[in-house]
């Protein structure tokens, strides 16, 4: 399935960051910033993958593992945009769930955003101009069983994103989560193929009977769907939404 870009963005002279950029959904996001006219900071802990992403989008690479909590010491401080995607799953019964697993999930994908906006709020205010984009998930919204840690972080990062609307709003700051689904990445297909040795079937029943169960809509979403939509909410006519979250998820909240 092709996406194409039907959103008009033009953030020409602005520096966009986007965590977790080396694939997936991050890889998408930064290029469509790019192909908007920004200069874009790719952040992965994947070097080579960084840049590559780095080299497609004109752009820049920064190679760190978010798990460190000096990490976004190594970010520059001028961003204008700012993509909190960095993120990773393990699936484990709660009684069993290593605690060391728990943490480092926690830092990358709820500390790190944290010390990353902060870190960009004292320019954007200063400029009167500023976007942040959360890539939640629908388990930001909704839980489920073995993934303590992951559906804590993505609640966690709703209400940052939250916090960070309410005290942006007066500076034009917005802050929204987007919360797909499934979404067509390498840590999903790690997901389909761990589930189809656990489970003792096919990759194809994992998709139709176990990922999309819950969806109305069944079919994964495609990356540059997410990116499009994060493109919409740096637009001029999205400076009106902030502080919410905006379901990608085939109708599964809908129940």
């Amino acid at each position: 399935m092709t996406i194409g870009e039907t959103v008009g963005l033009d953030l020409s002279g602005k520096t966009a960051l986007v965590t977790g950029a080396g694939s997936g959904i991050g890889r998408a996001c930064a290029r469509r910033l790019a192909a908007a006219g920004a200069r874009v900071l790719v952040v992965d802990r994947d070097q080579d993958a960084a840049e590559s992403v780095a080299a497609e989008t004109g752009g820049a690479s920064i190679v760190v593992d978010l798990a460190d909590p000096a990490a976004p010491d190594a970010i520059p401080a001028e961003l204008d945009v700012v993509v909190n995607n960095a993120g990773l799953q393990h699936v484990a019964p709660l009684a069993d769930f290593p605690p060391d697993r728990f943490a480092y999930i926690e830092q990358v994908m709820l500390l790190a955003p944290f010390l990353v906006v902060r870190r960009a709020l004292p320019h954007m205010y200063a400029q009167g101009w500023g976007r942040i984009v959360n890539i939640s998930s629908v388990h930001g919204l909704r839980a489920s069983p073995y993934k303590a840690a992951y559906v804590a972080a993505k609640h966690g990062l709703e209400g940052l994103s939250k916090v960070a609307a309410l005290e942006g709003a007066p500076h034009g700051v917005t802050s929204n989560c987007i919360n797909p689904a499934y979404v067509r990445t390498p840590l999903v297909e790690g997901q389909i193929a761990d589930q189809a040795r656990t489970h003792g079937i096919a990759e194809e029943q994992v998709i139709s009977e176990i990922m999309l169960a819950k969806a109305a809509i069944k079919r994964l979403i495609e990356p540059d769907e997410v990116a499009e939509l994060m493109a919409y909410l740096c637009t001029p006519a999205a400076s009106f939404i902030t502080g919410t979250s905006i379901a990608m998820d085939g109708g599964w909240t809908a129940h």
